[in-house]
């Protein structure tokens, strides 16, 4: 085979493993966003590296084929996957935990999980009530349920879980502070606020309190300190646009406060507008 030849089917290949029939996850090139958080994830499918001396942290593993993006990204950063010891999920719909079972296989890490999420992994995304019918992924086991408040510690490094259900039964937001330049920030990793397509607030037989939970969440994310605003999908924090303001603003433009009040005003007009037009109060 000439040189020419070889550097064409090369070339063919890298844009063939680039390709994923899945929106939102074309690879993206990993970075730090800021202490000891970094970005993994695909162009919207998002997935963040905590670390810590004692082992790292992987929040969200996306779907099936963006394990290969999470592998090459935490590699080129400079880390081991098997150094990996966690891993955690804002919420277990299919494009963020289908992943699971393929970087568990690579890592050997923990699985953790809130309580109404891990029928949902142990079965490989059939017990959802949502997408069940519609979008399946290999199982894995469970090995820790978090509750309401836990404080899921790894080193000194401590990620707290705050339960935020109405995305999804046991969606789940995590905090944690970060120490940069002398300051100190609190960052919101937001598990999803979004009413999926199909899924009513009133009268909802397979989820009869849905509309109390999306109450109770928004009052939860409004009680939650915030400077740094990250979540499950790009799209909520606008990650592409502040990615690349990151290369010439003078200030991390990950910082953020008034867009996670922002973000949380927009959700909660959906949801209200929503419930208003199903003859909810």
């Amino acid at each position: 085979m000439n040189f020419a030849r070889h550097l064409f089917l090369v070339a063919v290949a890298a844009t063939l493993q680039a390709q994923s029939p899945h929106e939102g996850n074309k690879p993206f090139p990993p970075y730090k966003v800021i202490g000891n958080i970094y970005y993994v994830g695909a162009d919207d499918i998002t997935s963040y590296l905590i670390t810590t001396p004692q082992g790292h942290i992987i929040l969200n593993t996306g779907y099936e084929d963006t394990v290969p993006i999470i592998r090459d990204n935490v590699r080129a950063l400079g880390f081991r996957l098997e150094d990996v010891k966690i891993m955690l999920n804002g919420q277990a719909h299919f494009d963020h935990v289908a992943g699971q079972h393929d970087l568990q296989a690579l890592t050997g890490a923990k699985i953790y999980s809130s309580a109404k999420e891990v029928a949902v992994v142990e079965s490989g995304g059939a017990k959802d009530p949502r997408f069940g019918k519609e979008h399946t992924f290999a199982p894995v086991h469970v090995d820790h349920v978090v509750k309401d408040g836990e404080k899921v510690q790894l080193g000194s490094v401590i990620v707290v879980a705050h339960l935020t259900p109405g995305h999804s039964q046991g969606c789940t937001t995590w905090t944690m502070t970060v120490a940069e330049g002398g300051k100190t920030y609190n960052v919101v990793f937001v598990g999803g606020t979004g009413i999926n397509p199909g899924v009513y607030l009133v009268k909802n037989p397979t989820w009869p309190g849905i509309a109390d939970d999306y109450e109770r969440t928004f009052k939860v994310l409004r009680s939650l300190p915030c400077d740094i605003f990250l979540g499950a999908h790009g799209v909520y924090y606008g990650m592409l646009e502040k990615r690349k303001r990151m290369e010439t603003a003078k200030a991390n433009p990950f910082i953020d406060p008034q867009g996670y009040k922002d973000f949380i005003d927009h959700s909660e007009k959906v949801f209200r507008a929503q419930l208003a037009a199903e003859g909810g109060k």
